[in-house]
């Protein structure tokens, strides 16, 4: 008994390891896409089956994309930035190897996807929380396309060049700009980098 009780630490961790290992492949990374992108067409080929009018469609839509912007923000400033070790192992290897393919367990953020689009369901009509959930769902697609395309491009049109630095000044200010595909919560929540006035030699 006591054998056993002391063995389950390490296998937690060595379980937590073997995860982490497997979220720093590239197999992991295109296979999370391809995943996510069928479970967004899933979620909002259902919505669309149950949706009431176009109003309430396009609202749902908005506040899709609205809530994905805030989800994106709230993981990457408090799990990734944290010590959970699920979320953290691979996001600090990411900083320290922005080339990587470190991400998520493939199979993490659909399941989370899938309990937040159950829990809009139980307060929400059908339709409107499944298109609501749809569309955040291929906002969470976009959003890991843009970070894997602001390390692996260079961008030549200014605004494109602007955008993607805002990103890059994360890495080396990393309790600022938590914002990939938007700089809203930075702004709201006043994270975003401001760069300081040099001080005049002395």
């Amino acid at each position: 008994m006591q054998q056993s009780q002391s063995t389950k630490p390490h296998f937690l961790r060595s379980g937590v390891d073997a995860i982490v290992r497997m979220s720093s492949t590239r197999t992991n990374y295109w296979f999370e896409v391809v995943l996510d992108v069928a479970l967004g067409i899933v979620l909002l080929a259902a919505g669309w089956q149950h949706r009431t009018s176009a109003a309430s469609t396009v609202l749902a839509v908005a506040i899709g994309l609205f809530a994905f912007s805030f989800i994106e923000y709230f993981f990457h400033r408090w799990m990734f930035h944290t010590r959970i070790p699920l979320f953290t192992q691979g996001h600090d290897k990411h900083h320290r190897e922005p080339l990587g393919y470190d991400s998520l367990p493939f199979f993490l953020p659909a399941a989370t996807l899938l309990m937040l689009t159950g829990l809009c369901m139980l307060v929400l009509p059908d339709g409107f929380a499944l298109l609501m959930a749809g569309t955040a769902t291929f906002g969470y697609v976009a959003y890991g396309l843009s970070h894997f395309v602001i390390h692996h491009v260079r961008f030549k049109r200014p605004l494109l060049r602007r955008w993607a630095g805002a990103h890059h000044v994360h890495h080396y200010h990393p309790g600022t700009n938590f914002g990939v595909t938007t700089p809203l919560w930075d702004y709201i929540l006043g994270t975003r980098y401001v760069r300081q006035p040099r001080k005049p030699a002395a």
